[in-house]
């Protein structure tokens, strides 16, 4: 599925997506901030576990977006949430859809094991990190369009 929008991953960078996601990393981990940023700028750099994650987000903003809405509307919303909010950003619930994404991550930085790349092959871990996404997209869009 194509992104949202071709701004994407310019309004949210990759620096933005680990300041982002670091509060759900380190508590999921039981790390500190730092260290979860760390290993999210290693994960993140694996251009496939990157457009998953804007995957993610795209569905998020997809389901945000009204008739009255159009995509760079939307975007400027997002662009100064950015701006106002990503130093401030809250841990998304913990949910076997969001751990899914971040074994998903773990797997790209030698922390979680080999075989847990196969259980998110199957259909049914697909379907739970595809969830994960989405929720963990929602969670972050939701507080950066306050």
């Amino acid at each position: 599925m194509p992104l949202f929008s071709r701004r994407l991953p310019h309004v949210l960078t990759q620096k933005d997506l680990v300041l982002l996601l670091a509060p759900t990393y380190a508590a999921a981990r039981s790390v500190d901030e730092e260290e979860a940023q760390d290993r999210l700028a290693q994960a993140l750099a694996v251009p496939a576990a990157l457009d998953d994650v804007y995957r993610g987000f795209s569905e998020a903003l997809r389901a945000l977006q009204g008739p009255r809405t159009n995509e760079d509307q939307l975007m400027d919303k997002l662009s100064a949430g950015v701006l106002a909010r990503r130093a401030r950003a809250k841990p998304a619930p913990a949910t076997p859809a969001v751990s899914a994404v971040l074994v998903r991550l773990d797997l790209e930085i030698g922390l979680a094991a080999e075989a847990m790349r196969g259980t998110l092959a199957t259909p049914r871990g697909k379907a739970l990190l595809d969830e994960g996404l989405r929720t963990l997209g929602a969670h972050v869009v939701k507080d950066l369009l306050k």
